[in-house]
């Protein structure tokens, strides 16, 4: 487990986004192995199961925000959603996720800035996403403004991560602006043998551009 701890450091003390793309580029191969079995990452599945629960029809569409290599793609799949569509900023995780085969289209779009999607979505998942060194709170607008109204975002924030960047603050803004509604919000397991732990929120969109006008 040394080696895998090490390049779980790597990821999470990126300071640049270079730096991070050379840390997944290296870990992408041995990544389901380390987190899934190693770890004991179940975020995919707690926040899958999440989307599940508040999205009835198993052919919307759903975006998977922060793929990696497509474990919240395969959790909804078997969980009978058909119509599946994920970003991610790695290319090589990208590349694993399309061979996993369970989504209709994949692009590679970092979350940290303009996501350059047309379209809107019934539902999003994003899950590993909002820890250190990857995506801060800012990116929870952006999601917001590609789901339709009506539409749930389902997300985690490592535990640690959601105290230092302050993401209470950016979830509370969002709501308070009209953009929308925190339906659910849960204490949750993410490594679990690390014993390390998230938060995972479900949110209702209620205007996708609230704030902006």
């Amino acid at each position: 487990m040394a080696a895998d701890k090490e390049i779980l450091e790597l990821v999470y003390t990126a300071s640049t986004h270079d730096q991070l793309m050379r840390a997944y580029r290296a870990w992408a191969g041995a990544y389901d192995v380390d987190t899934v079995d190693g770890f004991g990452y179940v975020g995919h599945l707690v926040t899958a199961r999440a989307l599940a629960d508040v999205v009835g029809d198993r052919e919307a569409r759903i975006l998977d925000a922060g793929c990696g290599t497509g474990l919240v793609g395969q959790a909804l799949r078997t969980l009978g959603f058909t119509r599946l569509e994920a970003i991610d900023a790695s290319p090589e995780m990208l590349a694993l996720a399309r061979a996993k085969g369970v989504y209709q289209r994949l692009h590679q779009v970092d979350l940290e800035g303009p996501l350059g999607l047309h379209e809107f979505y019934d539902g999003v998942a994003c899950a590993g996403t909002f820890t250190f060194g990857h995506v801060g709170p800012a990116a929870l607008a952006r999601l917001a403004s590609v789901t339709r109204a009506g539409g749930h975002i389902c997300f985690t924030v490592h535990e640690g991560a959601y105290a230092e960047f302050d993401f209470r603050a950016h979830i509370d803004a969002l709501e308070e602006s009209g953009r929308w509604t925190l339906i659910e919000e849960e204490d949750a397991d993410y490594l679990q043998k690390e014993g390390v732990g998230c938060k995972r929120f479900t949110c209702r969109v209620e205007d996708p551009r609230a704030g902006e006008r």
